[in-house]
C-alpha cells in the first residue's frame, strides 16, 4: 500500500514546481542563504499539496482512467489502492501542505490555497470544457510563479519589496499552454475513436487543430522569453548582464519536445521526459548553469 500511495503521490511531477525557483533566481536571490532555504522549503510543502490534488483527481476520475492504456494501472483505477484510503491520504496532504506553507509564510501558504483551488476546480470542472482546460494547465503554472515571489515577499516583509517582469509570468503561461497542448495530442492520438469516453473536451479536439494551436503558442513562447531577457527593466534588474544567451536553451528545449512529439510520438508526460530523456535533461542542466554563469557575470 505504501508503495501505492508513493506511486500515486507521483513525486515526478514535483518536476513541475521548480516554477517556485523562478522567483528567486529572476530576481536575483537564490544565492542569498535567507531566501534559498525557505525556497526549497516551499517547493516541498507545495509539492505536498500538489500530490494531494493528484491522489484527489484519480478518485474522481477513476472510472475514466480505467478506459485509458496508460492510466488504467494507476493504483485507484486498478483497484490497488482504495478510494477511501486514496481520499483520506488526498486531505492529508493537501492539509498539510497547506498547513506548513501557511507557517513559512502567509502570502506564500495563501498562493498554495489558490493552486489547490484551481486545481481541484480544474479536475471536477474545467478539464471538460475545450480549451478552458488547457488554458486552466497555463493559469496554474503562473500561480506556481507567484507563490515563489509570494514566498520572497513574506520573508522581507514587504509587498513592494520584490517584483517579477510580467514578461516572465508571460513566459510561464505560454510554456505551459504549449506543455499542456502537445499532452491533448499525445492523449487524442493514442485514444483514437475512444477520446470522448475518457474526457468529454478531449472528444471536441482534433489532430488539426492542435497542431495550429501547438504552431501559435510555439512562436508566442519564443518571442515572450526573448523579449523578456531584452526588456529594459529586465537589463537594468540584471545591471546589464546577457540574459539573452540563454534564448538558444529555451528554443532548443522547445524544438526537442517537438521532436518527440512528432518524431518520436510521445508528448503525453511533459515531467516525465524531463527525467528519461537525456537530450532534455541536458538542456535544462545547461540552462540553468548558464544563469548561474551570468548572474555572476560582472555587472556594468
Amino acid at each position: 500500500m505504501i508503495r501505492d500511495v508513493i506511486r500515486s503521490m507521483r513525486i515526478y511531477q514535483w518536476t513541475k514546481n521548480l516554477v517556485l525557483f523562478a522567483g528567486p533566481v529572476f530576481t536575483l536571490k537564490l544565492l542569498d542563504p535567507r531566501f534559498a532555504v525557505p525556497s526549497i522549503l516551499g517547493f516541498f510543502t507545495f509539492s505536498l499539496a500538489t500530490s494531494g490534488v493528484y491522489l484527489l483527481n484519480d478518485v474522481m476520475d477513476v472510472e475514466r482512467d480505467r478506459l485509458h492504456p496508460g492510466k488504467r494501472e494507476r493504483p485507484v483505477a486498478s483497484g490497488r489502492l482504495s478510494r477511501a484510503a486514496a481520499s483520506a491520504i488526498a486531505a492529508l496532504l493537501i492539509g498539510a501542505g497547506l498547513v506548513l506553507s501557511f507557517l513559512i509564510g502567509p502570502r506564500f501558504g495563501m498562493s498554495a490555497a489558490a493552486y489547490v483551488a484551481l486545481t481541484v476546480t480544474y479536475s471536477a470542472a474545467l478539464k471538460h470544457v475545450v480549451l478552458l482546460d488547457v488554458v486552466a494547465i497555463a493559469v496554474g503554472f503562473v500561480v506556481r510563479a507567484v507563490a515563489g515571489v509570494e514566498l520572497l515577499r513574506d520573508r522581507l516583509g514587504s509587498a513592494e519589496a520584490v517584483e517579477i517582469s510580467p514578461w516572465l509570468l508571460v513566459c510561464a503561461f505560454f510554456l505551459a499552454l504549449f506543455l499542456a497542448i502537445g499532452k491533448r495530442r499525445h492523449e487524442l492520438g493514442i485514444l483514437e475513436g475512444e477520446a470522448s469516453r475518457h474526457r468529454a473536451a478531449l472528444g471536441r479536439y482534433n489532430l488539426r487543430l492542435l497542431d495550429q494551436l501547438v504552431a501559435v503558442v510555439t512562436s508566442a513562447t519564443v518571442l515572450a522569453y526573448a523579449v523578456y531577457t531584452i526588456a529594459p527593466e529586465t537589463v537594468a534588474k540584471f545591471h546589464g548582464r546577457p540574459l539573452f544567451l540563454t534564448i538558444p536553451f529555451v528554443l532548443y528545449g522547445i524544438f526537442r519536445y517537438l521532436y518527440l512529439m512528432y518524431a518520436e510520438e510521445k508528448g503525453g508526460n511533459p515531467s516525465e521526459h524531463l527525467l528519461t530523456d537525456r537530450a532534455t535533461l541536458a538542456n535544462v542542466l545547461l540552462w540553468a548553469l548558464v544563469v548561474l554563469l551570468i548572474l555572476a557575470w560582472p555587472a556594468r
